[in-house]
């Protein structure tokens, strides 16, 4: 009977059995053992190296830095316990906002449940009802001031707001819908007497902790700054001065956390109040004793040196992040920072030396370093849009290499926040100015032909443009007004125009045009 075909012949299997006998021969699984283990070895010798030269390069440039004052660890970021009096955030409403997190399913637990979801409810516009247009806020970009009747109209027309069984004054409608905030916002008003905000994050947590708060003190801010239009417009300027301050004590209450986004939301809320005051300016609604305590509030703040906080901060997050990568603690269920995905930082160090992570934190902290920190100097009151373009594309990261992958997740891209910082600091510099101008307006019955007229009296020195040093541009106008303004980020003396997107509204877009302090015409 012949074989068959799928069979191999009696000389083939002769061949196959002594071929694999002398693959299993001694002899050659000697070689191949000894050649294994050859690789292997080069391999650990790779690894040593590479972990040897990523260490000692991070902990050179480390030491050098730390020389010249750098902190780089979080732990001294991180701010100190206090008693519960000297404590913004020591009241029942903020309380409310704390959690627990399971460190098997990273499943969160708030405290209070009810408190929590009671801290979702902070929105001046309530639940939004379909087909209800809604009201709007001034804007000083536009030059338009708040109209409250769109908001009496607005709350007399919603059940989920206080309203009298007729219409009032648009203010007095306004102020009683607002008086569902009433008690969080005396809460907060008797705290912000306290000389110290740290709110409890669980900095152990790194990058996956959660920051309620915030949107609670964005929500807060609208609520004072809507009440504090409100006021002015029902001849309560103290009671507008006081919302104001409190705005104004929100925006720094995030201030001693070393986080990016809460830098943002401090800048946020700051914008938010200088509305109002921009509102409250325009319409003279002040004397010389609350316009003086305005403005101190105003001198107080240095949004600048708060950029620096904050990215000193942001990179000590980043590098307590690699920290736990190379000792293996950090879970690869746990949500890893924005610009990456969930897990692909866990996935890219599984198997890497911890030398590459040395190179990549050496890398994130260089970039800080020579990049983010060098765009704004505090010291010198200056941004410099220049430096800030470079870190668009910055040559280090163009390349994708071993030693630059996790800086190239981490790093965030930071020329937008250097923008909303150098402008946030040129509005509180026009706002502290604009107090002064109507300092000066009401001991002499008229603004002053130049800004220097207000220096010692009104403003101790001049202030200065944060783009090129030189002092805030100012012209008297038409109808005995007055345009004040930085040159903003283009460089250039665009005439005090201020440049707008081509949003329905429009908004101001602060890479064109000129940042700008300007009342509505009469």
């Amino acid at each position: 009977m012949n074989a068959s075909p799928e069979e191999p012949s009696p000389a083939n299997r002769s061949w196959i059995l002594r071929f694999a006998r002398w693959l299993l021969s001694w002899r050659i699984l000697r070689r191949f053992l000894v050649a294994a283990a050859s690789v292997v070895t080069v391999i650990a010798l790779i690894y040593v190296e590479e972990n040897w030269r990523g260490k000692s390069a991070w902990e050179k440039f480390k030491r050098e830095w730390e020389a010249k004052g750098e902190r780089f660890d979080l732990a001294s970021f991180v701010p100190k316990p206090m008693p519960p009096e000297q404590n913004f955030f020591a009241t029942p409403f903020w309380a409310s906002l704390d959690y627990e997190r399971n460190p098997q399913t990273q499943e969160v637990k708030w405290k209070d449940t009810n408190g929590w979801q009671r801290t979702q409810q902070l929105d001046i516009y309530g639940p939004r009802q379909p087909q209800v247009t809604l009201p709007s806020l001034g804007t000083m970009h536009r030059r338009e001031l708040t109209d409250l009747r769109e908001w009496q109209q607005y709350y007399r027309a919603n059940t989920n707001f206080p309203s009298a069984p007729q219409p009032q004054e648009p203010a007095q409608d306004v102020l009683l819908a607002l008086g569902k905030f009433d008690r969080v916002l005396a809460e907060l008003s008797d705290a912000s007497r306290r000389p110290y905000a740290h709110f409890p994050v669980h900095y152990g947590e790194g990058f996956d902790a959660l920051l309620p708060h915030l949107a609670a003190l964005k929500g807060l801010s609208q609520a004072l700054r809507l009440r504090s239009i409100a006021f002015l417009s029902a001849n309560q300027p103290d009671e507008a001065l006081n919302d104001i301050k409190l705005g104004l004590r929100l925006s720094q209450a995030s201030q001693a956390e070393p986080l990016l986004i809460s830098y943002l939301v401090q800048i946020a809320i700051n914008q938010i109040m200088l509305n109002s005051v921009w509102e409250g300016l325009a319409l003279h609604r002040w004397n010389e004793a609350q316009l003086a305590e305005l403005q101190r509030a105003l001198e107080s703040m240095d949004l600048l040196a708060d950029y620096l906080r904050a990215m000193r901060g942001e990179r000590a997050f980043s590098n307590d992040l690699m920290d736990k990568l190379r000792r293996g603690r950090y879970p690869a269920s746990a949500p890893a920072p924005d610009e990456a995905g969930p897990a692909d930082i866990t996935r890219v160090t599984a198997w890497a030396p911890s030398g590459f992570v040395y190179q990549n934190q050496l890398h994130i902290n260089r970039l800080h370093q020579e990049r983010t920190l060098r765009v704004i100097d505090a010291s010198e009151h200056r941004a410099y849009p220049e430096r800030a373009r470079e870190m668009e594309d910055p040559p280090e990261l163009r390349k994708t290499t071993p030693y630059n992958i996790l800086a190239r997740l981490l790093f965030p891209a930071l020329t937008k926040t250097a923008i909303k910082a150098a402008t946030a600091q040129a509005m509180l510099d026009l706002a502290t100015a604009a107090c002064a101008l109507e300092r000066y307006r009401l001991a002499n019955g008229q603004f002053p032909d130049t800004i220097l007229a207000l220096v010692p009296r009104f403003l101790a020195r001049p202030r200065m443009d944060v783009i090129d040093g030189e002092p805030l541009r100012y012209q008297r106008t038409a109808g005995g007004q007055f345009i004040l303004y930085s040159i903003g980020w283009n460089e250039k003396d665009d005439g005090g125009e201020v440049a707008l997107t081509k949003g329905k509204p429009p908004g101001p877009d602060f890479t064109r045009g000129d940042w700008v302090w300007r009342y509505p015409p009469k």
